[in-house]
C-alpha cells in the first residue's frame, strides 16, 4: 500500500468529534470539533517554524532545521508529553485529517517544485558537474554498502535493523536539487561560482537518486504482486508519462502562446492545471505509485519562469510553504519518540551516517582538485552537496510505510538529517565569502585606465524605463574612434518561478536571445545606440534572474571577467517608476551590496529627469556638468571620469574645488594628493574651453550647504565623491542627517526631501579595497 493510505500498526477507537463548534457563546468547547482542532494545529505549526527561523536564520541555519525543530518542540518529547496539551491540540482522533492536510501540501508542494526545475541544466551541465553530481551519489552509496555488509557480519543488532540495513545505506547516499537549491538561496549563495557549480552537479546527483528511489520501490512492489500484474503497473505509469508529454506539455505550450506576461496569466488557465494534478495525484493512488509521483511529472513538463510557471509559483508557494508544509514536518518529527531509541542501534545508524557524509566529501573533492579548484572551495562545495532535506525526509516515510525501515531507524535517520543539516549549513556561511575573490585589490577603476584607451563601463538595469538614463550617461561618456567604450548591461530580474538562476548574454545571433520577454526593449534600444556609434562602441547586453539578495555576485564575476573599470547602478526612486515600497527596498539592497562588494569603481546614478530624455546631449548645444570636489580618493575618481566627460564636444565641465578656511592645518599626505591630482587635470584642460575652475573658501558645513544650494539649478549633471576626506570639518553634523547613506553627505543633501535641486547626480566611490 501507498504512503497515504497504509493505517497504523495500532488500531485506535475514539469518540467521533463533532465538524465543527458553535463557539464559546453557546457553550461549546471550541476543540470539541475537528475543524477548530485543524485550524488551531495548522496555526500553532505555522507560527512556531516561523518564530524559530527568525531566529535562527541570523545562527545560519536554513528553513528545514527550523521545521524539524519546530516538529520536536510540538512533538511527544516536549510539549507533546504533557497530556492536557496533546489532548487539546493533537487529539488521537486528529490524526488521520491531519496527515491528509500535509499530504496534500506535499503533493502542491512537490508539483511547484517541479514547475521551478530547469531540465535543460542537465544538457548544459559541463563534464566538472556530471563528474562530480555521479560520485556524490554513487562513491557514498557503493563504499557505504561495502562497509554495512562488514557491520552485519561482526555486530550483533537487532533483526529489525538488520533488515533495514541495505535500505538505510542506500537513503543515506540520496541527494535532492530542490534541497540543495533552496539551500544556496537561505546562505545566499546561488549566484556565486560555488552556487552554480553546486546547483548543476546537485541536478546530476539528484537525478540519480530519484531513479534510484523509483527502482527502490518499484521493485519493492514487484516482489509483492505478480510479474504480469507488476509488468501491467509499469505500462500504466508509462503513460502517465506519456499523457504528460504528448497532451499536458502542448497544452501548456498553447496557454504559454496566449499570455503575455504574468499578470495576464487566465485563472481558468490556472484550474485546469491544478485540476489535472489532482487527477494525477488520483491516477497514481490507483496504481499503488505514491500520489506525489503524477504531480512531479506534471510540474517537470511546465516551462519554469515566466508567465505560467511564475504565475503558478506566485498563486502556491507562499500558502503552501507557509501553511501547509510545517504540518507535514511536525507531523513527521512528531513521530520521532527517542525513548523507543536503543544505544547500539543509534551508533550504527549514526555510525553509517558519518560515513556517508565522509565518503560524499571525498566524492566531491576528488573530481573537484582534479579540474584545479582549491581544496578550501572544494570542501565547501563537499559541505553544500552533502546536505539533505525535506524531499529525504518524505522518502524516508514512504520506505517506512512499506516496511523497508522500521519506525526506530526512520527516527534515527531523521535526526541524522537534522543534526547534520544543522551543522553543516554555518559553517559553510560563515567560512565561505564569494566577495573574497572580488577584492583583489587591483586598480579597475577610471583613474587608473589610461584616457586614450578603451574602457569598459558596466550598467545595471531594473526597468526599460532606465534604459534612456543610461544610454545618455554612456554618451556623456564620450565613446570615440580614439577611445572607444564596452558597455555591459544587465538586465535584473528577481527570480520566480524557477529553482536555478539564469546569467544569460544576448549576443547576435543567438538561439534563444531572451529568457524574459522584459529585456527585449532594452536589448532593442541598446543595438540602436551601437548601431549609431559603430566602430567606437560595443554594447553586451546580459539577464541575471537571480534572488535579488545574491544577484549582486552576477555584477561582481561579470566585472571582474570583463575587467570593467566603472559600474554603475540606478538609484532606487526614479521620477517615472512607481514601485511597492517592498520591491523599492529589495533594490536598494541589491545596490548597497554591489557598493559594498564591487572590485571596480562604482557610480550611482540619481536621475532627476535630466537623464532621461533620449537622445538629450545630441539635441542640446550644451550639456552642463558640475564636479564637487573636497578631497579624497573617491572625489579623485569622481574627477578622472569628469575629464573624460568633458572631452564631449557638447558637454561643459565646471569643476569647483572646496577650500576649508577656518583654520590652518597640517598638510596631510591625502591633501598633497589631491592638490597635485587637481594641478594635474587643470594643466590638461588648459586649452579646453569647455572647461571651467572655481574655488570656494568656507568655514564649516553650513557655509558649504550654503554654495551647493546656491548652484543647484546651475547644472544638469552634478557629480561629487561619496566619501571625502576624513574629519574634515567641512563635513560636521552633515552625517547625522544622512537619509541615504549610500550617497554619501553631500550626494544625500542634493537628493533630499527639501532639497530644491533639479540636476541628476552620479556619485561615484572608488572599489573599498583601494580607499
Amino acid at each position: 500500500m501507498n504512503a497515504s493510505s497504509s493505517p497504523p500498526r495500532d488500531s485506535f477507537c475514539f469518540i467521533a468529534q463533532s465538524r465543527w463548534s458553535r463557539g464559546i457563546f453557546f457553550g461549546d468547547n471550541p476543540f470539541s470539533s475537528n475543524t477548530s482542532v485543524l485550524l488551531a494545529q495548522l496555526t500553532l505549526c505555522a507560527l512556531t517554524t516561523a518564530v524559530l527561523n527568525r531566529g535562527l536564520a541570523y545562527l545560519g541555519q536554513s528553513l528545514f532545521v527550523s521545521q524539524i525543530l519546530a516538529g520536536l518542540i510540538l512533538g511527544p518529547s516536549v510539549l507533546g508529553s504533557n497530556a492536557v496539551i496533546r489532548e487539546l491540540l493533537f487529539p488521537v482522533s486528529s490524526f488521520y485529517t491531519v496527515d491528509t492536510f500535509r499530504f496534500f501540501g506535499v503533493m502542491f508542494y512537490l508539483f511547484i517544485v517541479g514547475v521551478k526545475m530547469d531540465l535543460s541544466l542537465i544538457q548544459k551541465s559541463g563534464k566538472k558537474a556530471v563528474v562530480i553530481g555521479i560520485c556524490t551519489f554513487s562513491i557514498p552509496l557503493l563504499l557505504n554498502l561495502m562497509i554495512s555488509r562488514l557491520i552485519t557480519m561482526y555486530v550483533a543488532m537487532q533483526p529489525s535493523l538488520y533488515s533495514s540495513m541495505i535500505w538505510i545505506v542506500s537513503f543515506q547516499a540520496l541527494s535532492s536539487f530542490h534541497v540543495i537549491v533552496c539551500l544556496l538561496a537561505d546562505l545566499r549563495l546561488m549566484n556565486s561560482e560555488l552556487g552554480k557549480l553546486a546547483t548543476s552537479s546537485s541536478m546530476i546527483s539528484g537525478s540519480c537518486s530519484f531513479i534510484w528511489a523509483l527502482i527502490v520501490f518499484a521493485g519493492e512492489h514487484g516482489l509483492h504482486v505478480e510479474q504480469e500484474t507488476f509488468i501491467i503497473m509499469l505500462l500504466w505509469s508509462g503513460m502517465m508519462v506519456m499523457f504528460a508529454i504528448c497532451i499536458f506539455r502542448p497544452m501548456i505550450q498553447w496557454m504559454i502562446n496566449h499570455t503575455t506576461d504574468v499578470d495576464s496569466v487566465k485563472e481558468s488557465y490556472i484550474c485546469v492545471i491544478l485540476i489535472l494534478v489532482l487527477g494525477s495525484a488520483l491516477y497514481g493512488e490507483y496504481l499503488g505509485q505514491h500520489f506525489t509521483f503524477g504531480p512531479i511529472v506534471l510540474g517537470m513538463v511546465i516551462p519554469d519562469g515566466p508567465p505560467l510557471g511564475s504565475a503558478l509559483v506566485n498563486k502556491l508557494e507562499c500558502f503552501v510553504s507557509s501553511i501547509f508544509l510545517p504540518i507535514f514536518f511536525v507531523v513527521s518529527a512528531a513521530r520521532i519518540d527517542f525513548s523507543m531509541i536503543s544505544l547500539r542501534s543509534f551508533a550504527i545508524i549514526e555510525g553509517l551516517a558519518v560515513c556517508a557524509f565522509f565518503w560524499k566529501v571525498v566524492g566531491v573533492m576528488l573530481p573537484s582538485l582534479s579540474w584545479k579548484m582549491t581544496a578550501i572551495d572544494g570542501l565547501h562545495l563537499a559541505l553544500v552537496l552533502s546536505n539533505q532535506g525535506m524531499v529525504e525526509v518524505l522518502i524516508l516515510e514512504q520506505a517506512k510505510s512499506l516496511r523497508l525501515i522500521d519506525e526506530e531507524s526512520y527516527s534515527i535517520m531523521v535526526l541524522s538529517i537534522f543534526g547534520l543539516t544543522g551543522i553543516l549549513c554555518p559553517i559553510v556561511k560563515f567560512s565561505y565569502k564569494p566577495s573574497k575573490r572580488y577584492m583583489m585589490g587591483e586598480r579597475m577603476t577610471i583613474k587608473y585606465t589610461n584616457p586614450n584607451a578603451e574602457i569598459r563601463m558596466l550598467a545595471c538595469v531594473h526597468y526599460q524605463e532606465h534604459t534612456p538614463s543610461i544610454i545618455n550617461l554612456f554618451e556623456a561618456s564620450y565613446p570615440h574612434p580614439e577611445a572607444p567604450i564596452s558597455f555591459i548591461v544587465v538586465h535584473l530580474i528577481e527570480l520566480a518561478g524557477r529553482s536555478a538562476p539564469v546569467l544569460m548574454p544576448h549576443h547576435p545571433g543567438m538561439r534563444n536571445p531572451s529568457p524574459s520577454n522584459e529585456s527585449n526593449p532594452i536589448i532593442n534600444a541598446l543595438r540602436y545606440f551601437e548601431h549609431e556609434n559603430e566602430g567606437y562602441v560595443a554594447v553586451y547586453p546580459y539577464t541575471s534572474i537571480s534572488p535579488y539578495n545574491s544577484i549582486h555576485n552576477d555584477i561582481c564575476l561579470l566585472a571582474i571577467e570583463k575587467r570593467v573599470s566603472l559600474v554603475i547602478v540606478l538609484f532606487h526612486k526614479h521620477p517615472l517608476i512607481h514601485v511597492s515600497e517592498d520591491e523599492t527596498k529589495a533594490i536598494r539592497n541589491v545596490n548597497n551590496n554591489i557598493i559594498r562588494e564591487s572590485p571596480s569603481s562604482v557610480g550611482i546614478l540619481v536621475d532627476r529627469g535630466t537623464m532621461t530624455h533620449t537622445s538629450t546631449l545630441l539635441r542640446t548645444s550644451v550639456y552642463r556638468i558640475g564636479m564637487i570636489f573636497l578631497g579624497g580618493p573617491d572625489d579623485r575618481e569622481a574627477l578622472a571620469y569628469a575629464c573624460r566627460m568633458g572631452k564631449h564636444p557638447n558637454i561643459r565641465i565646471t569643476l569647483i574645488r572646496f577650500l576649508d578656511g577656518s583654520v590652518v592645518t597640517a598638510v596631510s599626505r591625502q591633501m598633497v594628493i589631491d592638490l597635485n591630482t587637481i594641478n594635474a587635470y587643470r594643466d590638461a584642460q588648459m586649452t579646453n574651453k569647455q572647461w571651467f575652475y572655481q574655488e570656494e573658501l568656507i568655514k564649516d558645513s553650513l557655509g558649504l550647504i550654503t554654495v551647493i544650494r546656491s548652484m543647484e539649478s546651475c547644472f544638469d549633471l552634478i557629480i561629487v565623491g561619496r566619501q571625502h576626506r576624513d574629519h574634515s570639518p567641512l563635513l560636521a553634523g552633515l552625517h547625522d542627517w544622512n537619509e541615504f547613506p549610500e550617497l554619501g553627505c553631500v550626494g544625500d543633501m542634493l537628493v533630499s526631501l527639501d532639497s530644491n535641486c533639479k540636476a541628476s547626480v552620479l556619485v561615484v566611490q572608488q572599489p573599498s579595497t583601494l580607499r
